[in-house]
This record gives C-alpha cells, structure tokens and sequence, in this order.
C-alpha cells in the first residue's frame, strides 16, 4: 500500500467513524487526507472501494499481528486468545469507539460483504494453522483442523455480532477457547 493509500485509508476512517459513510463525500474525504479529489479517485474509484479497502486493511493488520506474536506462545490456550485479540476484539473496539458504528457496519455489509468474506477466510486459515499440531486429537474427537477452525471463526464472529458489551465478548470467547482446549485435551 502507498503512502497515499494508507493516507487516504487513515482518514477515511476517521472521516468514517466521526460523521458515518453517508454523510461522507469523496471531497470531504480528499480534503481530510490533504490530496487533491483527482489523486483520492486515482486511488479509489468510490467510497465502497475505499471500504472494501479499510476491510483488508485491518485484516492485513490483524493477521500480521497474530503472526508476529503467535510464535511467542507455548500453548493453544495463549495462541487462541492471541487470535481473539486481534480478530475479534480490535473489530469490536474499533466499532464500539466509532459515534457513527451503525453506519459505518452497514457501510461494511453493503460493499464489502465480499471482501468480509475473503477476511474470514484468512482468519479461518490462520486459526487452522494454529489447531495443525493438534491434529492427531482432533480426530480423535472426530473434527478436523479445517472444521474446528471454521467453527471458531464462525462462532467468534456470532459472539462479537451479539454481545451486549465488550465484558459479554471476552466471556463468549474464553468460553469457545475452553471448549477447543477440552476437545484437545490441552
């Protein structure tokens, strides 16, 4: 991503989030980033492929996050609240942080519903990667890495759409973490 893009990105967040995607121009959006309208749509051709764009962007950021901390850990249990961290709950206090998060979700689920698709997907990948070494007690349990890590990616995105507060999310999680930690006995 150029320094223009993460400009762009940066400010159509902060654009975003403060006044919600409707209420948002693509001048409004230029004149935040300190770029001229024909730079922004040399970058973006609209505001949905600016939000399908922030979408990788946290996912690009999430997933490296992971990555870099994930080798620090010895057990499942601390990789697994790693991956939490920063799949579930960066996106639930970025959304809970946000005056304008009702319009800035929908944003998401109207453009970008494509691109949270690919997003789950790198996670569910990252998640599997995590449960390989424990392969041998999946099985078995009757589960596969791939299955058990759609159904933790799944099952935490469920958790974060429906929790009443932030306290709510972490339990749901910790929850799931166990029940992966009982299926491997780890």
């Amino acid at each position: 991503m150029s320094s223009s893009e993460k400009e762009i990105l940066d400010a159509a967040l902060q654009m975003f989030s403060r006044y919600g995607v409707r209420r948002t121009s693509m001048g409004d959006l230029a004149k935040t980033a300190g770029i001229s309208r024909q730079t922004l749509y040399n970058a973006f051709r609209n505001k949905d492929d600016i939000l399908r764009a922030l979408i990788r962007a946290f996912t690009d950021d999430a997933i490296r996050g992971i990555e870099a901390e994930i080798g620090t850990v010895k057990n499942l249990g601390d990789a697994l609240d790693i991956v939490f961290d920063k799949m579930v709950l960066a996106g639930f206090d970025l959304v809970l942080d946000t005056p304008n998060a009702q319009d800035l979700v929908d944003g998401f689920n109207a453009s970008g519903q494509e691109e949270m698709t690919r997003a789950a997907e790198r996670f569910r990948d990252v998640i599997e990667r995590i449960l390989i070494p424990h392969e041998a007690a999946l099985k078995e349990a009757g589960l596969t890495p791939v299955a058990l890590s759609d159904f933790i990616q799944r099952s935490a995105k469920a958790a974060s759409n429906t929790a009443r507060d932030r306290e709510h999310l972490a339990r749901q999680l910790e929850t799931l973490k166990r029940l992966c930690l009982a299926t491997v006995d780890a």
